[in-house]
């Protein structure tokens, strides 16, 4: 099977900076877009910002300018580069990566645990 595991969340102050890390490891030919996914309590879990595995980025017009994505594919790991952090970006973070997987070789969608951002005003 395969196994995303994030890290570097955290409690920063408003308008400073973190840096997510996502690791993606076990029965792994190739990954195609790697993304990043935010949840606010309450709230709809919401895109973040994607890359694919030829390092094409998008990212949602809230986090634009801000936020920075990025992708070791020889690590099999994707970065979330955080700047000017504001209050409302306080969300658990997910990390998704689109996975084919030598487990039946088929794609698959797999899913981190979650990190926590917290963001003081």
């Amino acid at each position: 099977q395969v196994q995303l595991v994030e890290s570097g969340g955290g409690l920063v102050q408003a308008g400073g900076s973190l840096r997510l890390s996502c690791a993606a490891s076990g029965s792994i030919f190739s990954i195609n877009s790697m993304g990043w996914y935010r949840q606010a309590p309450g709230k709809q879990r919401e895109l973040v910002a994607t890359i694919t595995s030829g390092g094409t980025t998008n990212y949602a017009d809230s986090v634009k300018d801000r936020f920075t994505i990025s992708r070791d594919n020889a690590k099999n790991t994707v970065y979330l580069q955080m700047n000017s952090l504001k209050p409302e970006d306080t969300a658990v973070y997910y990390c998704k990566g689109v996975v084919f997987t030598t487990h039946g070789w088929a794609e698959y969608n797999y899913w981190g645990q979650g990190t926590q951002v917290t963001v003081s005003s």
